[in-house]
């Protein structure tokens, strides 16, 4: 196995890392955003509600993708790994 080899499995692998995280933290931060405006507008500065709602919407998009994020893992590793196993 080549240096090349390893660091084109180890860059594949970063960017299904970066696909698979982004809707989630995209949500994470719109759910950040609407919270603290309402804290700001309304000046209630409560801990658990920046915390709940923003895990919560978590949550759920995590749920709703969840087998988008499965595919996109399966597949790199069909595709990329597991030749690599199994070819010693």
């Amino acid at each position: 196995m080549s240096e090349a080899l390893i660091f084109d499995m180890l860059r594949q692998g970063l960017w299904i890392a970066v696909q698979i995280s982004t809707p989630m933290l995209a949500v994470a931060l719109l759910a950040g955003l609407a919270i603290g405006l309402l804290q700001a507008l309304t000046s209630v500065q409560e801990a658990t509600l920046t915390f709940v709602p923003k895990v919560a919407a978590m949550m759920v998009v995590f749920w709703a993708s969840m087998s988008f994020m499965t595919a996109r893992l399966v597949d790199f590793f069909q595709r990329s790994v597991l030749p690599v196993v199994a070819g010693g």
